[in-house]
């Protein structure tokens, strides 16, 4: 085994136990911080808390009695501790403690910590400022309200005073829209560690945030942790669950990681992403639980107006060792895209009973600044995954989405509407129990994908497969146990795939300009 430092705080640190497992350890493992037992774990990525500052630790992990990895660290150094019942909050679950909070985090120095103990702690926004350490610590919960009238609106647009910029601050699926202030909001703030073995909940439900779900009243739902052109930030260890909307949202932030976390919404709650970095670059996602009833991960970068009038990418985003349950999608790019993404990396992973495995979603309209480019899954493991590998060039979504201009399969004109997809690539990936479709690649006939390349890829059927459509679009019917279908695409490369139990052919290709099989 190896193990490697993840992240450290002053009170934490996050590990790599890599014994060839993908989400979970091959064996159960015990740790040992200086020679003391702490725990039992099972996960590829682990965290110990409570830990002193500016103190040497080793951290040593047996099995059967053996030491099989061990390192040395050391905490980093804390000035002082904010506790926020010295501030006044009662942590009772009935009183507002939002203020008090709030003005802990306010009065925070430099290299110090701002301390949720055990309690439940009824909130409407929390506002983090650069250089935070904020622990939400085990048994701690912050229960978030639900009256809108609680909390900010945060506009979409602000012109500046020589009506030459704008000043962004709410957005809403890819469009500068009004917003409710995040449960925990980040603006413009840099070097914050939000850590923890507590819980945030949104108390969201279908009498509250989620009724009535696509109407905005007052502005739109608010995500659970919202940070706006923030850098280096590090979230570690957290339980989010029942978010009004997005759970996790970053926007056009840099230097991102989240780590060790369990993201939780019930299958039936809608818009509720696991997490969502909206043209942000440098992101990590590691040793991540999410069991959701939409996508996992979406990455995204805005629509057209955002697209086009920032260019900024999803760039160098890596997921490692995460595990994704019960979404639409196990890892999402778009459908709001407008900006593109470049070098994405999803490795290690395992999906189970998610609609989709990979789910690339764009549509005529996002614009010539939508590429992408650099995406590949490797070394992934999928059960009961309805169809593990799409891309969908006709994607139903907006007003226009079911035009004739968005919907025709025939050959457009290319223009500045034309977005594109140039590489994927998909390596050693086992999916079992599969139902719906093994592939399903549908471009456009004027901007065909470049190339698809899989190798070492192993899809099997369910023996009692559920009918459903692949993708999202007009003419797409329900299906069941089809083969690997690949429409408008430049050049496919089939290097040891291997398709089980479909009915028909295992793999169609129409027009196809070039197929490699090995």
């Amino acid at each position: 085994m190896q193990i490697s430092l993840v992240m450290k705080t002053a009170r934490s640190a996050t590990f790599l136990l890599d014994d060839g497992g993908i989400y979970h350890t091959k064996k159960e493992y015990k740790i040992l911080l200086n020679n003391k037992e702490i725990k039992t774990t099972d996960t590829v990525v682990t965290s110990v808390f409570d830990l002193k500052p500016d103190t040497d630790y080793e951290i040593k992990v047996t099995h059967a009695e053996e030491v099989v990895a061990a390192a040395e660290f050391t905490t980093d150094y804390e000035y002082v501790t904010l506790d926020v019942k010295k501030f006044g909050a009662k942590g009772d679950g009935i009183s507002d403690d939002t203020g008090f909070i709030q003005a802990a985090i306010m009065a925070c120095p430099p290299k110090s910590r701002v301390l949720i103990p055990k309690g439940v702690y009824r909130i409407t926004s929390i506002f983090l400022k650069s250089g935070l350490n904020l622990e939400i610590a085990k048994g701690a919960e912050l229960k978030a309200e639900t009256d809108r009238d609680r909390f900010a609106k945060f506009p979409g647009l602000i012109e500046s005073y020589d009506e030459m910029e704008e000043y962004n601050l709410g957005t809403w699926e890819g469009n500068p829209l009004p917003m409710f202030a995040g449960i925990i909001t980040g603006i413009g703030v840099r070097d914050i560690n939000l850590y923890g073995e507590g819980s945030i909940n949104g108390c969201a439900n279908h009498e509250n945030w989620w009724k009535n779900e696509k109407v905005m009243v007052g502005a739109f739902r608010p995500r659970m942790l919202f940070l706006n052109h923030c850098e280096n930030v590090n979230v570690q260890g957290l339980y989010f669950h029942d978010s009004p909307a997005w759970v996790i949202h970053p926007y056009f932030s840099d230097q991102l990681r989240f780590c060790d976390l369990l993201v939780e919404n019930p299958k039936q709650s809608p818009n509720t992403d696991g997490l969502d970095p909206e043209s942000c670059k440098n992101v990590e996602i590691l040793g991540v639980h999410f069991s959701l009833g939409d996508d996992c991960i979406a990455v995204k970068s805005g629509k057209i107006y955002m697209g086009r009038k920032y260019k900024t990418p999803a760039e160098n985003t890596h997921i490692c060792h995460c595990l994704m349950e019960n979404g639409h999608g196990a890892v999402t790019v778009g459908s709001e895209i407008g900006a593109g993404v470049k070098n994405m990396l999803v490795e290690k992973c395992c999906f189970s009973h998610t609609d989709r495995g990979l789910r690339i979603k764009t549509r005529r309209g996002r614009g010539k600044d939508s590429v992408l480019d650099g995406i590949t899954f490797r070394d992934i493991e999928m059960d009961h995954v309805m169809t593990p590998f799409t891309a969908n060039a006709f994607y139903f979504c907006d007003p226009d989405g079911r035009t004739e201009y968005v919907q025709s399969r025939a050959c457009y004109p290319v223009d500045e509407r034309t977005p594109e997809m140039r590489k994927f690539c998909f390596e050693n990936i086992k999916a079992e129990n599969c139902h719906v479709a093994a592939a399903y690649f549908d471009g456009l006939p004027e901007s065909k994908i470049e190339s698809i390349t899989m190798k070492n890829v192993e899809i099997s059927f369910a023996k009692e497969a559920e009918m459903g459509v692949p993708i999202m679009s007009n003419g797409v019917e329900p299906c069941s146990k089809k083969g690997i279908y690949v429409h408008n695409v430049e050049k496919l490369v089939l290097d040891h795939v291997q398709v089980t139990g479909a009915d028909g052919a295992p793999v169609e290709a129409v027009d196809v300009d070039e197929m490699i099989q090995k």
